[in-house]
């Protein structure tokens, strides 16, 4: 997921944490916070419990949404977003999208990954929990994010593009380019909320494709 340089950029961000207790995961929070877990690992020699808090909402100092890394309920460290958390055996790699979480994981040494598991109180857990007992509901739900994304890309991609080619340089050189789509506004407005419905659905499974989640985002 990162490579070599991103990674060492992250890892310079990290700031030590102060110490304070990690707060419990409240009814309010599910679209305004992401808590994930990674249990310990007595093997790996990882006996500590890590924790991943995020509060999409609110930011630092500079206004940037933060990753805070709790060790056995206390807060050990902090990093800006994208972040790359190094613990025993490995790495903790949190990023985000504009609708949740798209990665919370723990990437060993010798390359094997592991995705934290998430609080189950949270939006996360509990569309995890849903996928457990209802396999078929969730698949549906999944196909149905899919195509939630996939119809205002095809119906929206021509009508940008014609947009683009009336910019006049563009136009000048390549001329312009005439949708065979134009849906009023109220139709355009639709398309993008659906959108956002299928990227929020998908980042609570922390689905994330470039291609796709990317038009979203």
């Amino acid at each position: 997921m990162f490579d070599q340089w991103r990674r060492r950029r992250a890892i310079q961000r990290i700031k030590p944490g102060d110490g304070r207790p990690l707060k419990r995961f409240r009814w309010w929070q599910p679209l305004s916070r992401s808590l994930f877990f990674l249990p310990p690992d007595a093997s790996a020699g990882r006996p500590m419990v890590y924790a991943v808090d995020v509060h999409h909402l609110k930011g630092n100092d500079n206004g940037d949404t933060e990753a805070h890394l709790y060790r056995d309920g206390r807060r050990y460290e902090r990093a800006r977003l994208p972040a790359v958390f190094p613990i025993e055996g490995g790495a903790i790699e949190v990023v985000t999208s504009a609708f949740g979480v798209r990665r919370c994981h723990f990437v060993a040494d010798d390359g094997p990954e592991q995705q934290l598991v998430p609080d189950p109180r949270s939006a996360e857990g509990r569309r995890a929990r849903l996928d457990r007992e209802r396999p078929a509901l969730s698949r549906w739900i999944g196909a149905l994010a899919i195509v939630l994304l996939v119809v205002p890309l095809l119906l929206g991609l021509p009508q940008t593009v014609e947009s683009l080619s009336r910019i006049p340089p563009l136009a000048e050189r390549l001329g312009v380019f005439e949708s065979p789509i134009d849906l009023p506004v109220w139709a355009n407005i639709t398309l993008a909320l659906s959108a956002a419905v299928g990227s929020t659905e998908r980042a609570l499974r922390l689905r994330y494709s470039s291609w796709l989640d990317a038009v979203a985002n």
